[in-house]
């Protein structure tokens, strides 16, 4: 324990300061280390959340082709939807005239 801590048995030519610094420096060093793989190891989970928020984006984008297929029906059932309210009216017009006893 001594010699990691630089007091004996250190190389020579080296003040036992020294050699504690250096194993400081190391200690700090490997500290670094681990934060920076925390760090990209979380960076690497984030990209794929949005990796997997990107591909449901892109299957609803391809989803809108199928959904807006018949978007060409829209305009004739209006129409279609008309002409029922339209003879709905006349009925209700008749009905009225009859109770109404016109």
């Amino acid at each position: 324990m001594e010699f990691l801590l630089g007091y004996a048995g250190g190389p020579d030519g080296y003040a036992p300061e020294e050699v504690t610094f250096w194993w400081i420096a190391i200690a700090m060093g490997v500290g670094v280390l681990i934060v920076v793989i925390l760090l990209l190891g979380s960076l690497v989970s984030m990209v794929r959340s949005i990796n997997q928020g990107v591909q449901g984006v892109r299957d609803t984008l391809r989803a809108i082709p199928e959904n807006t297929a018949n978007a060409a029906l829209i305009p004739i059932t209006a129409d279609r939807v008309d002409a029922v309210l339209a003879e709905g009216l006349q009925h209700h017009q008749f009905l009225t005239r009859v109770l109404a006893g016109s």
